[in-house]
Formats: C-alpha cells, sequence, structure tokens
C-alpha cells in the first residue's frame, strides 16, 4: 500500500512538472533567453548528471553491436535534439494550453508508428480515434481567436509542437528495446549526449551571449527548474514509477497533464480557456482514448513514461 501511494505521488509531481513548464517557460523566452538556448542548457545538464550517475552505478553496462547502437542514435536524435528543439520553438510562438493540448497527439503517434514498425494490429476504433484526434489537432492548429495580436506566429507553434509530438511517438516505439535492454542510466547517458550533438550547434551562441547579469531571481530559479526539475528529477522519478506501474495509469497522468496545464496557466494569467479549445481538447482525448484500446487479447507493451514527455 505504501509503495502503491509513492507511485501515485511520483506520477502527479511529474505531471505537476511539466505542466508548469508550459507556463513558466513563457517568462523566460523570448526575452531573456531564446528557446534554442533553453534547449542547450537542458542538454547539457542532463548530459553532465546522468554520465555521472551512470559511472557510479552502471559502469560496466554498455551498448554493444551496431544495431543497438544505431537505433540509440536515432532515440537521441528524436527523444532528445530534434525533440526539444521543436517543443520549444513551438512554445515559444504559442499558448501554453494550445502546445499541452496538442503534446496528447503523441499516443496516436505511437500506434501508427508500431503498426509500421512492429506490424501491430489497427482495428477499426483506432482508426476511427486517429480520424477524431486528427480533426481536433487540425482545429486546433488552423484556428484563430482573440489572442492572435498575443500569438500572431501560433500556427507556425502548433505545427511545430505537433511535429514534437510525432518525433517523440516515434521514439517511443524506438526505445523500448533498449530500456529493456540496458540499465535506464546507460540508456538515457547515451541519448542524451546523442541529443546534445543535434542541438546545441543550434543554441550555443544564444545560451553564452544572454545576459545573465540582467536576470532577476525568479528567472534564475525558473532556468534552473527547467534544467534540475524538467529534464533530470522528471526522467528520474518516471523510471522508477515504471518498474510498479501499469500502462492503463501511466495514460491516466498522461491525460491529467493538460488539465494541470490549463489550471496553471490560467491561475497565473498567462493563457485564457475558451469554449473552441475545450471542444478541441474533447476531440483530442476522445481520439487518444480510442486509439489506447487495445486489441483483445493483445499484449498491452510496456511503454517506457520517460519517453512521453518533454
Amino acid at each position: 500500500m505504501r509503495n502503491q501511494f509513492r507511485v501515485h505521488a511520483a506520477l502527479f509531481f511529474v505531471a505537476v512538472i511539466y505542466a508548469a513548464n508550459y507556463s513558466l517557460s513563457k517568462d523566460v523566452m523570448p526575452r531573456y533567453m531564446g528557446p534554442f538556448g533553453i534547449v542547450t542548457l537542458r542538454i547539457v545538464g542532463a548530459v553532465l548528471f546522468f554520465s555521472l550517475v551512470k559511472y557510479f552505478v552502471a559502469p560496466q553496462d554498455k551498448i554493444i553491436g551496431r544495431a543497438d547502437n544505431l537505433r540509440s542514435i536515432l532515440c537521441g536524435i528524436c527523444g532528445i535534439g530534434v525533440n526539444q528543439l521543436l517543443f520549444f520553438s513551438g512554445l515559444n510562438l504559442t499558448s501554453p494550453i494550445s502546445a499541452s493540448l496538442l503534446q496528447t497527439i503523441a499516443p496516436i503517434v505511437v500506434v501508427i508508428a508500431s503498426a509500421i514498425l512492429l506490424s501491430e494490429k489497427i482495428t477499426l476504433p483506432r482508426v476511427l480515434g486517429i480520424a477524431v484526434g486528427a480533426a481536433g489537432a487540425a482545429s486546433l492548429i488552423l484556428s484563430r481567436n482573440a489572442q492572435a495580436a498575443i500569438y500572431p506566429h501560433a500556427t507556425l507553434g502548433n505545427i511545430f509542437i505537433l511535429a514534437n509530438a510525432t518525433v517523440f511517438g516515434l521514439y517511443l516505439v524506438l526505445v523500448q528495446p533498449l530500456m529493456r535492454k540496458y540499465h535506464a542510466f546507460t540508456v538515457l547517458s547515451r541519448i542524451f549526449l546523442v541529443g546534445a550533438f543535434i542541438a546545441v550547434p543550434f543554441g550555443w551562441r544564444e545560451a553564452l551571449t544572454a545576459d545573465y547579469a540582467s536576470f532577476p531571481l525568479y528567472i534564475w530559479l525558473e532556468i534552473g527548474y527547467m534544467v534540475v526539475f524538467l529534464t533530470i528529477l522528471a526522467y528520474l522519478l518516471n523510471n522508477w514509477a515504471l518498474k510498479y506501474a501499469s500502462p492503463a495509469l501511466l495514460g491516466v497522468y498522461i491525460y491529467l497533464q493538460p488539465v494541470l496545464a490549463v489550471l496553471i496557466a490560467v491561475s497565473l494569467g498567462k493563457d485564457h480557456l475558451t469554449w473552441g479549445k475545450a471542444g478541441q481538447a474533447v476531440l483530442i482525448f476522445l481520439g487518444v482514448w480510442l486509439v489506447s484500446q487495445k486489441p483483445k487479447g493483445a499484449k498491452v507493451p510496456a511503454v517506457p513514461l520517460e519517453a512521453v514527455q518533454d
């Protein structure tokens, strides 16, 4: 019972961490630092931390074989480098609520990628779910509302977020064999290192030229939050919870994140919830729910939760 409470507490805490990021990031970018600079700080911090921990907890564990090394490179590109560049570029241009809703498209991409790469069966409810979810996402991406003056490039930002969810859905499928075969810190240190080679060339200039002397205390705290909590702590808690939590329970907390993001964004005055966004959210949630229904007799894969977020 105590361990079950800890799992729920860990998953809820991770959901809050991710949900708060949608609003807190708005304070930092683009006024104090560009999106690529933030990505650079996050990834470099994670590379240093996970590589150091891996040295102590799994020094002999190494990814071997051409196939696994190639897979780890693809995971680093999709799950870390390209994923984070797209996410923060999109969040910089669109509203926190829109970004959080579009993120839930990732499970739909997982089903499509699994069907293509793993020959997993696509049932009629799943086809319907893909269509409904796509309709909700398209409606959200193309909609224009009263916040158009605040986010004049919201459509482009929404497209970036959708692309982010797409490459992350692909990463979900690619990373499963590695997580099952190697120590978690071995995989994390490798994919973050690969991600650094992708992201740092885009963001090092923004990270180095930022006027750090002008940063107020709350900006320093929010940057620290994104490096320590959003990147390192969330990955650690997710890895631990994955040992005890069922895929169904993980799904509940994935749905909870945009709800928390809406509450946080509205309470901080970063965004406004409209009836239009509420309707788009219903379509997306319905589509994801339909897609998540497994065919009768099918085994439920152990999806690594740390790959479900940014």
